[in-house]
């Protein structure tokens, strides 16, 4: 087969080896060399210059780039190209004009994210203000683009993320889950994580009704434990 035709490839078990989705194994051509992912800019100069080799592996159940196998002399160009771009001052201009609006999409969205918080704890007056910090604990954990919480996924309506993100800061402070020894048995972990779930919810429920909290309480604890910090 030609050696420069632009494919997807896997690592192989050998360090400079790859496999070809049909299964056929490579190594780079000659004057080739790695690029890795991260600035996607200069990736997509040397994809339009090129041919190229995207290194892809299985990350839980789906398939990332690692980088891709270029020309080294493409990959050089591509760098100087976009590095003349970004020093202009049309291109520093339009950037922070990018960064303020996401900056600015990012509070709209903390703010949303913490309003439906509060609206699912639902607490008795006498705990506004235990609420209102609550929210803003979780918001500012889970709300972080990059983060990887429930929080930043679209594939659930904001009201269920916020729950989400309620139920799991709970089980992570309220409770004994980091700490368990989980059997390694398919479904045991969820089966615990709803079970913790569950007391999670009975412990919001003495809130929401405005019920004297005990020294023992967890969620009084890990409050006052953070505000302590």
């Amino acid at each position: 087969m030609e050696q420069h035709q632009h494919l997807s490839v896997s690592p192989g078990s050998v360090e400079g080896t790859f496999y070809s989705e049909s299964g056929e194994k490579l190594t780079p051509p000659e004057g080739w060399t790695f690029l890795p992912a991260g600035d996607a800019a200069v990736t997509r100069r040397v994809k339009l210059k090129s041919p190229v080799w995207v290194v892809q592996v299985k990350y839980r159940r789906r398939m990332i780039s690692k980088g891709i196998w270029a020309p080294a002399d493409n990959i050089l160009a591509a760098k100087q190209e976009v590095a003349a771009r970004r020093s202009t001052p049309a291109y520093a201009n339009a950037r922070n004009r990018e960064l303020a609006r996401r900056q600015a999409k990012q509070e709209a969205y903390a703010q949303e994210f913490n309003d439906q918080i509060i609206k699912f704890l639902n607490f008795h007056p006498r705990y506004e203000q235990e609420a209102q910090i609550l929210g803003n604990i979780i918001t500012t954990h889970a709300t972080p683009v990059g983060t990887g919480t429930v929080a930043r996924t679209q594939r659930i309506p904001i009201n269920k993320r916020a729950q989400a993100a309620v139920i799991a800061w709970m089980r992570h402070k309220t409770t004994a889950y980091d700490s368990m020894k989980i059997p390694r048995v398919k479904g045991k972990r969820r089966e615990v994580r709803k079970d913790l779930a569950k007391k999670s919810i009975e412990v919001l429920e003495t809130y929401r009704h405005g019920r004297g909290q005990p020294e023992d309480c967890p969620l009084k604890q890990a409050l006052e434990e953070k505000h302590s910090v």
